[in-house]
């Protein structure tokens, strides 16, 4: 195993994989990522399922029955994606039993479709739990506006939730509102409130890809790539400031645990930027960095993994955020800008898988 990686995993970052496919599953390659690269939790996207089923054999025997069983489309997405989930699940139990049900977890994210539907997407985040009925499942709703009372919601059930799709500072603090909601009233209900995870995925690397854009027009290039980082680094800040409340105290002394920022969208856009930027530079206790393969292996090769990157730095993120203020960009702007963007592509990503299995049901 790589030494980077297991320093990364001894200062606290728990390493996840973004990414899932049955080809990994059958071939045993998740099982030897678990074993050599530290890996210990997969996240999973509409967009990776869409790429997993364009892409060999592996899904045809499944697809084949369905169509026999002439399974509506929506269902038969919902059987193949459960199928991998479960899977998955079961790969990592022994990493869930380990860390006490902290790792070893796979994600599941409700129809994107649903984005802007607070009670269909409980409906859903009910019916993937249920169909996958595995403990270190996540169910994965975004953080819209609208996603919020679903959060609270799925997780006064013990529905473990990521919250994915996080851009800006003020919708993180909502998000963790509605978690210590969620918690409260499953507390309230007599749940075990230590079988209740969460994580909070925080994206970074699309925020400095929207904002570079808008630099370079306004002819500030010394200020590009370094948004991403400040952005991420105030968010753990903030995660700080509600670790350190009365209102998470009460909970944590009932047998909650924290929910832990994750950094998602870790895959480096630009190629004049170190792959590794996104890794290397938010190391800090309690974290999950969820990463493409691509990036797993650079980080295990070459990874400059120090300590903590981003406690030591807050002042340097605030002062990056009043620099980018002052070169007149809308911070406001940019994060509806990529919530929006962001629900959009995993609507098409999701239509796409749709496409491809409506092709594939031909008995």
């Amino acid at each position: 195993m790589s030494e980077i990686l297991k320093n990364l995993s001894g200062q606290g970052v728990a390493i996840w994989l973004d990414d899932i496919s049955r080809e990994r599953l059958r071939t045993g390659n998740l099982e030897q990522l678990i074993r050599e690269k530290n890996v210990v939790g997969v996240t999973s996207n509409p967009t990776i399922f869409a790429n997993a089923l364009s892409k060999g054999d592996a899904y045809n025997s499944q697809l084949h029955d369905l169509a026999v069983r002439g399974v509506e489309v929506g269902e038969a997405v919902r059987a193949i994606t459960t199928y991998d989930i479960r899977w998955a699940a079961d790969v990592l139990r022994p990493v869930y039993d380990a860390t006490g049900g902290v790792d070893g977890r796979v994600s599941l994210e409700v129809d994107p479709r649903l984005a802007r539907e607070t009670e269909k997407t409980v409906a859903e985040a009910r019916a993937l739990w249920w169909m996958v009925d595995r403990p270190n499942l996540f169910i994965k709703i975004p953080a819209t506006v609208e996603g919020l009372p679903a959060i609270t919601q799925a997780l006064s059930e013990g529905i473990s939730v990521n919250v994915t799709l996080i851009f800006s500072l003020e919708r993180y603090r909502a998000v963790m509102d509605a978690w210590l909601a969620g918690l409260e009233a499953a507390q309230a209900k007599g749940l075990n409130l230590a079988s209740i995870e969460s994580v909070a995925s925080f994206f970074v690397s699309r925020v400095d890809t929207e904002i570079d854009k808008r630099l370079d027009k306004a002819g500030k290039p010394e200020l590009k790539g370094k948004a991403g980082i400040a952005n991420a680094r105030l968010a753990y800040a903030a995660y700080e400031d509600v670790m350190n409340s009365e209102r998470w105290q009460r909970l944590r002394s009932a047998g909650a645990r924290p929910q832990r920022p994750l950094w998602a969208s870790t895959g480096v856009k630009n190629p004049d930027y170190s792959d590794t930027m996104y890794v290397d530079q938010l190391v800090a206790p309690g974290t999950v960095n969820t990463m493409p393969e691509k990036t797993l292996d650079a980080t295990g090769d070459h990874a400059n993994v120090t300590g903590d990157t981003v406690r030591p730095f807050y002042e340097q993120a605030w002062n990056t955020m009043a620099a980018l203020k002052e070169a007149g960009i809308d911070y406001d702007d940019v994060v509806k800008v990529l919530e929006d963007e962001g629900v959009e592509k995993f609507e098409a990503s999701w239509n796409e898988l749709l496409e491809s299995v409506t092709k594939n049901l031909v008995p």
